[in-house]
């Protein structure tokens, strides 16, 4: 069986769509990471984190674990501790191209595969009513960067370079490959 080692909702419903059979399981890990450590790096640590920690409950069973941040110009962001944060965030984005990177850790037994996804995001440039208006709706506070793709995120969006559902959280197909390639599931 296939463990998501994530309570992000978003995942889960990605891996519906695609039609794989999953479980999804939560795990608490420490998120500390050193300081001028490269983005691609933080996400594949933080998702081989979860992943170790599932296998350590689960040894018989594949698991999946993704993390994902949003990167401008050097600045990494995660999920925004408070409004003023989310808001900093948006306004720091408007009109400008930022990454997305979303690393993934598989583990089943000795098998590991671990490796990442970077998708670039060009903004409109958005108005201070845009953005307090988006805040207000809640829904930038559990996303990294402050916007989700797939919501009311999707009207602040010029273009995308890359997979979509990377900025969601998690490349499906990636992943979907990988799991096949490897006889994973």
């Amino acid at each position: 069986m296939l463990l998501l080692a994530s309570s992000s909702p978003r995942r889960s419903e990605l891996l519906k769509m695609a039609g794989i059979d999953f479980k999804q399981v939560e795990v608490n890990v420490n998120e500390t990471v050193l300081r001028g450590t490269p983005p691609m790096q933080i996400v594949e640590q933080l998702s081989l984190r979860k992943a170790e920690a599932a296998a350590k409950l689960y040894p018989d069973d594949t698991v999946l674990a993704a993390d994902t941040l949003v990167v401008f110009k050097s600045r990494v962001f995660g999920k925004p501790k408070d409004k003023e944060t989310a808001k900093a965030m948006l306004k720091l984005l408007s009109g400008n191209v930022h990454q997305v990177y979303t690393g993934y850790t598989i583990i089943r037994g000795k098998t590991l595969i671990s490796g990442h996804e970077c998708t670039s995001v060009e903004f409109y440039t958005l108005s201070e009513e845009d953005i307090n208006a988006y805040i207000d709706s809640g829904e930038a506070m559990d996303k990294a960067g402050a916007y989700g793709i797939q919501g009311r995120g999707s009207l602040f969006v010029k273009r995308i370079n890359g997979d979509f559902y990377n900025v969601i959280g998690l490349p499906v197909a990636k992943i979907n490959k990988i799991l096949k390639k490897e006889n994973l599931i």
